[in-house]
């Protein structure tokens, strides 16, 4: 469930906060891992209850960075004000109060408590737990400070995805209402110490020493806050967070992001994708060349055995080439069997049905999705079974249908290739398995996939045409595993 209707729904079922006022909390609470990530520390939202001298946990954030030890969430738990003398007198007069607690085993971190107010009353109160020694961030204060201007800015409502997270790696600037530097962390500066700026505090943002450096600047015009950068040699997300009020900028709070490793890996990615396809469709080609070679020793050859047996090979040899021309249009490695199924009918259709043969195909259940590995084996098995069924299950008949249904449960996938021919013969289970087809069928299921073949009589009877029932494990093999 969404954090924000789990803190609305403990609100209505445990308070006496008016709608209007759940949903200023809402809204603020978009603004709340933003805000814990800030401030290095545990964000915990307490509200009154409806029974007197009792508080209730209804949102609690952990920072994503630092590490913090023995932080249960607390989300939904009612306490004693007793417990929380900082939040009980932030509640009672409305001012902010910093002091220690007990954390974990004796240990002592800072507490740092904000009411929220609505009018003169104050009907939440912030609390911040921050391991202050651990951090020993000069100017902490500054980032206490923007905290409590984004609870602010954010009664009105905010952008939620201009305020995702910030990961340990992100480098935060902080200005005042000039744009001065008032704050800058550690990452922040090791990027600009990369540019050549040995300090940035007391400099203005868009000074032409910080700027220099820019060579490209892209602008995502659906994400009008975040800018991409290149300086220097260095690929960076900027992300620029301005807080107005009335009009005016009292602070503006900057991440940045160095994404040049990765964007270097994503090129590479890109590359290596681009290879793999060129292989795929050349490897497409060099089969369908073979198949047309044995088109053409097909077509000279007297022999109606050998004609067959061609025509046979021809069609295991293109089945698989669709894998390979589906790889090649694609940059993933992983095969939508229902579409290879489609390619396969059409080839069968036209290679193996008579011209006056009228063949109709059904498809039921959820895409399969298979690493191009397996896909290539059950390519095979589909175009095996489908030749055998266009040979033996239409005889006599003008028309016929032929169809795969998809089921799965928790560890396998089921396939069902079915069509409503004539039937397996009587005893067909006892006779000798000669027919190269099905081997081929079994071990590449049995063997390869490591699951279950089957074929049997429709359920209610001969009359309705074969099953041929495949299971296979979920947990299949990626190319890449070898």
């Amino acid at each position: 469930m969404h954090a924000a209707k789990d803190l609305a729904s403990l609100c209505r079922e445990n308070t006496s906060l008016t709608e209007m006022q759940i949903n200023l909390l809402v809204r603020m609470s978009a603004a709340f891992s933003f805000i814990s990530d800030l401030v290095y520390g545990q964000l915990f939202l307490f509200v009154k209850t409806r029974e007197a001298g009792r508080l209730l946990v209804a949102a609690q954030r952990h920072p994503h960075t630092i590490y913090m030890t023995g932080v249960p969430d607390e989300t939904g738990h009612m306490i004693h004000a007793q417990e929380e003398p900082l939040v009980r007198e932030t509640f009672h007069d409305g001012q902010p109060r910093r002091g220690k607690r007990e954390w974990n085993y004796g240990a002592m971190i800072d507490m740092y408590t904000f009411g929220i107010h609505d009018g003169s009353r104050v009907i939440a109160v912030v609390s911040f737990n921050v391991d202050g020694e651990r951090l020993s961030i000069d100017g902490y204060h500054h980032l206490l400070d923007s905290a409590v201007d984004i609870l602010e800015y954010a009664r009105h409502g905010l952008v939620p995805e201009a305020w995702t997270p910030l990961s340990p790696r992100d480098g935060v600037i902080i200005t005042d209402g000039r744009n001065r530097i008032t704050y800058a962390g550690t990452d922040a500066q090791r990027i600009y110490r990369v540019l050549g700026v040995g300090s940035l505090k007391g400099h203005y943002l868009f000074d032409r020493q910080l700027t220099q450096h820019v060579v490209r600047e892209i602008v995502e015009t659906d994400r009008p806050w975040e800018k991409e950068l290149e300086e220097g040699g260095l690929i960076i997300i900027r992300r620029d967070l301005p807080l107005q009020f009335g009009g005016v900028l009292k602070r503006r709070i900057v991440i940045l992001k160095d994404v040049t490793e990765t964007r270097a890996k994503d090129k590479e990615i890109r590359i290596k994708s681009a290879v793999i396809q060129e292989i795929h469709h050349r490897v497409k080609n060099n089969l369908q060349t073979i198949a047309s070679l044995l088109r053409l020793q097909a077509r000279r050859s007297p022999s109606a055995d050998v004609k067959a047996a061609l025509a046979e090979s021809i069609n295991r040899i293109l089945s698989i080439s669709v894998v390979h021309e589906f790889l090649s249009q694609q940059g993933s490695e992983d095969i939508d069997v229902q579409e290879v199924m489609k390619q396969i009918f059409n080839l069968a259709a036209h290679d193996m049905a008579d011209s006056e043969f009228t063949i109709h195909t059904e498809f039921e259940g959820p895409r399969l999705v298979l690493p191009s590995k397996c896909a290539s084996s059950v390519a095979l098995v589909l175009n095996e079974l489908v030749i055998n069924a266009m040979e033996h299950a239409f005889e006599g008949r003008r028309s016929g249908t032929i169809g795969l249904r998809v089921t799965e449960d928790s560890g396998n996938w089921y396939l069902d290739l079915y069509d409503d021919g004539v039937g397996l013969p009587e005893n067909f289970c006892d006779r000798p398995r000669r027919s190269l087809g099905l081997q081929i069928v079994r071990t590449l299921v049995e063997g390869d996939l490591g699951g279950t073949f089957r074929l049997e009589n429709d359920p209610r009877g001969r009359e309705h045409g074969t099953h041929a029932r495949i299971s296979l494990p979920k947990d299949q093999p990626n190319p890449t595993d070898d």
